[in-house]
């Protein structure tokens, strides 16, 4: 009886300790089981924060490298390559975005791709710098030559200046010069000699002589001689029937009493203008001017009593 109560104790002992163990390899298991978990979780999380710090990377060489197009398009330089690199890292970006769980192969390229775009960052420094310095070269460059053009202009306007002013002293110095100017009445038979008066009954016929001086300057050429007679009260004396006519002075239309073409040939020579006026000469001085072309080249006087 007593054996048989033994052996039920005992047969009780031995379920107990396999319950126990069995309870405890769960208790393992679940533990194992959880501890896996976690470091799933653990490993999910850090590569969700890589994956958002590669984002944001990018992000930053994106503006990055708008900021670099823009600025080598200000200076000329050649941005399709940055463009197509562009381009090319925002399908990276957005691969990044879509896919939070993407293969870490492909996730390891795109990470080392980004230290290739800071690499390519830099090297648009060194050749922004470099066309900043030719930008500034350039600039000196023009500057300089703009400084050249206008002190060359400077130097045509005042060689312009100087030519107009010496065509001017030349085209005054070339002028004619009446001398020996000489006014002689004639009487009707041709006679008569130079005085500083003159009764009207000697004054038939007025007779003007002078020379024209040598002038070196002077072109030979033809020109136009007139003779002028003005009397006391600024009247000239005028009569077409006898050659008299209009000539331009000054931008004016004047009248001329005498007129004669010549050939200028530079040898001193001498002129006579002759007019018969056919009634009395009026009392008082008579002015006696002479023109060539358009200006002066001689006065003289005569009066009447």
């Amino acid at each position: 009886m007593e054996e048989t109560t033994n052996s039920g104790s005992n047969k009780r002992k031995t379920l107990l300790i396999v319950i126990g163990l069995l309870v405890l390899t769960n208790l393992v298991v679940l533990f194992l089981f959880y501890q896996n978990n976690q470091n799933k979780t653990t490993e999910l999380q850090s590569s969700k924060a890589e994956l958002q710090e590669t984002y944001a990377k990018l992000e930053s060489i994106s503006n990055e490298l708008d900021l670099k197009i823009q600025e080598i398009q200000k200076l000329g330089g050649d941005v399709e390559e940055l463009r197509l690199i562009r381009e090319t890292l925002e399908q990276e970006k957005e691969q990044l975005e879509n896919d939070q769980v993407l293969a870490q192969k492909r996730y390891n390229q795109i990470r080392n791709r980004v230290e290739g775009y800071r690499e390519l960052l830099l090297k648009k420094d060194d050749e922004i710098a470099e066309l900043q310095r030719q930008n500034e070269l350039l600039y000196t460059e023009n500057t300089e030559l703009k400084e050249e053009q206008q002190q060359l202009n400077k130097t045509i306007t005042q060689i312009e200046s100087e030519k107009g002013q010496l065509a001017d002293k030349v085209a005054v110095a070339s002028q004619l010069e009446a001398e020996n100017i000489k006014v002689i009445g004639l009487n009707s038979r041709g006679k008569g000699k130079e005085r500083d008066r003159y009764r009207s009954n000697q004054l038939e016929q007025v007779q003007v002589s002078f020379n024209i001086a040598k002038n070196d300057v002077a072109p030979v050429e033809g020109k136009d001689i007139y003779v002028r007679i003005v009397e006391p009260d600024g009247s000239v004396i005028f009569d077409v029937a006898k050659g008299s006519g209009t000539f331009m002075h000054n931008g004016e239309e004047v009248f001329y009493t005498m007129k004669k073409d010549i050939l200028f040939d530079n040898t001193g020579q001498a002129l006579s203008f002759v007019y018969e006026k056919g009634s009395d000469y009026i009392e008082g001085r008579h002015k006696v001017e002479i023109y060539a072309d358009d200006y002066i080249i001689g006065t003289t006087n005569f009066e009447v009593r």
